[in-house]
């Protein structure tokens, strides 16, 4: 009658030894090379301990109304001023004109957040002059809260220059965000929710660009205004206004900031189990071998043998 295999199990042979024997010593050296070299191993291979890393996030940003504008002109050094903050316009007051102001921002994709802001100024210019270069500051209410909580002043530098005497300045752009060091992944950070231009001041060197400009860029986190494409027209009509007209959008932005523990915890223990792995498996054929062929000598315990009953 033919025979068949109704079930199968493995033998399991135990090797014992005493506790101060080679056999001993060689698993407590088997289990050290193994947990210890992955980890090294893994730490050498940088970014064990990840100390920065990245999300995507829509800024919360809102036009604050505030504007600071400057036109040179073609004649020598004479330019035309204009702001919101009422202090320069008392020091400026020689060179001020009033422009007529349209600010519009959108909420494009209705997520109740916004995303561009539409402006148009209008400066009356007289028919003998000619607008040569266009300096003009935005202020904005600039927030994150992905992670930590995150607000700031920031602004938007508008700039143009052409030995074409001017009509009309066209500036489509976005507001993009430069961190110096990356942001704390929790909490609140405030510091830079400070005025860019110190609108109390009676002084006119804390209006010019220079001023403003230093302090801005002294800060860790700044947003700047990019512009591949101006346009500038030529042609002014006797009477017109020059007009600086343009968007600027706020888009989503990749931010730099700092892990977490838990976060840290767990991209390390993923590197060092990836090289445990291969070492728990080369050390297990290691002692397969020194076991099986008795290299250290050991007492083997064997299951006790059953009588085979053959139907």
């Amino acid at each position: 009658m033919a025979v068949i295999e109704l079930y199968n199990h493995p033998v399991l042979l135990r090797y014992r030894a005493s506790i101060c024997t080679k056999g001993t010593i060689f698993i407590i050296i088997v289990f050290l090379l193994t947990i210890i070299p992955p980890f090294f191993l893994a730490y050498r291979s940088e970014g064990f301990w990840i100390r920065e890393a990245f999300y995507r996030e829509q800024p919360d940003v809102h036009f604050k109304h505030q504007i600071l504008l400057v036109l040179y002109l073609n004649e020598g050094n004479s330019y035309i001023a204009w702001s919101t903050y009422p202090n320069f316009n008392l020091i400026e007051q020689n060179h001020l004109t009033i422009p007529v102001v349209k600010t519009r921002e959108e909420d494009i994709n209705r997520d109740g957040r916004n995303d561009k802001l539409y402006f148009s100024v209008e400066v009356p210019i007289p028919d003998s002059k000619n607008v040569q270069s266009v300096d003009m500051i935005l202020v904005f209410d600039y927030r994150l809260y992905r992670f930590s909580t995150f607000h700031m002043e920031s602004l938007a530098y508008i700039h143009h220059t052409s030995f074409a005497s001017g009509a009309q300045f066209i500036a489509e752009g976005d507001l993009k965000l430069h961190l110096k060091q990356p942001l704390a992944h929790k909490g609140t950070d405030s510091r830079y929710n400070v005025p860019v231009v110190d609108s109390d001041s009676v002084f006119a060197a804390d209006y010019t660009f220079s001023t403003i400009f230093n302090n801005y860029i002294s800060r860790n986190a700044t947003t700047s205004f990019v512009c591949d494409y101006p346009i500038w027209k030529t042609g002014r009509g006797a009477g017109q206004p020059f007009v600086i007209q343009g968007s600027v959008g706020y888009t989503e932005e990749l931010i730099m900031y700092v892990p977490g523990f838990w976060q840290t915890i767990k991209m390390g223990w993923i590197q060092y189990l990836a090289v445990l792995i291969i070492f728990i498996f080369i050390m297990e054929k290691v002692k397969k071998f020194v076991f099986e062929n008795q290299i250290i000598t050991t007492i083997i315990e064997r299951p006790i043998p059953t009588k085979n009953h053959v139907m």
